[in-house]
């Protein structure tokens, strides 16, 4: 496969590396404050009090523009590949583009807007963040297994595909679970309902 773009496949290395430390960043600030327990807290626990919550709005929000940033290089990969192979309609790839960019669109009301401040905004902004996500990574699947044999392997599709399938197994949970409890604070003890 030509390379049409040279020097951008470092972005989502980036967004990765970027993303992971500003969990694991705003995790350790709010663990070793006290402001959660360390045993699996939700992300957006950790990013609600300060000092962490700015931190963690600051780097999550950079996180969403390299996302931006990567899901375009992809829109635009896709389409200079397809001009020679026809294996997607441009309409497909766009509104692959668009779902996506709703999802960074989420993760930046989630970076914002804290759990506890504004608790409505921040949950829209979640659903909509990985909501989107499950849709884009499924389309970008489905865009894949199309390219197939001549821009991917069937290795790497199915990858892309076991990654779909494990993130809309989690969202499912994820909207139950988070319909049925009220978050009006992060300290919990054993006595409340």
């Amino acid at each position: 496969m030509l390379c049409y773009m040279p020097g951008v496949a470092f972005v989502p290395a980036l967004l990765v590396s970027w993303s992971s430390a500003a969990f694991i960043i705003s995790y350790v600030i709010a663990v070793l404050a006290g402001h959660v327990e360390p045993l699996v807290p939700y992300i957006s626990d950790t990013g609600t009090k300060p000092p962490e919550s700015g931190i963690f709005g600051f780097m999550i929000n950079i996180s969403a523009l390299l996302g931006v940033i990567t899901m375009y290089i992809r829109y635009l990969l896709i389409e200079k590949q397809n001009e020679s192979s026809h294996f997607v309609r441009s309409s497909c790839n766009m509104f692959s583009l668009c779902i996506g960019l709703m999802g960074c669109i989420g993760m930046g009301i989630v970076a914002t807007f804290q759990e506890l401040s504004v608790p409505s905004v921040h949950d829209i902004g979640a659903l909509v963040a990985f909501g989107s996500g499950v849709v884009y990574i499924t389309l970008q699947s489905v865009i894949s297994y199309k390219s197939c044999p001549q821009w991917n392997t069937y290795f790497v599709c199915h990858i892309r595909m076991a990654i779909s399938v494990i993130s809309c197994i989690a969202f499912i949970p994820m909207i139950v679970f988070a319909s049925r409890i009220s978050m009006t604070k992060i300290d919990w003890t054993p006595g409340e309902k």
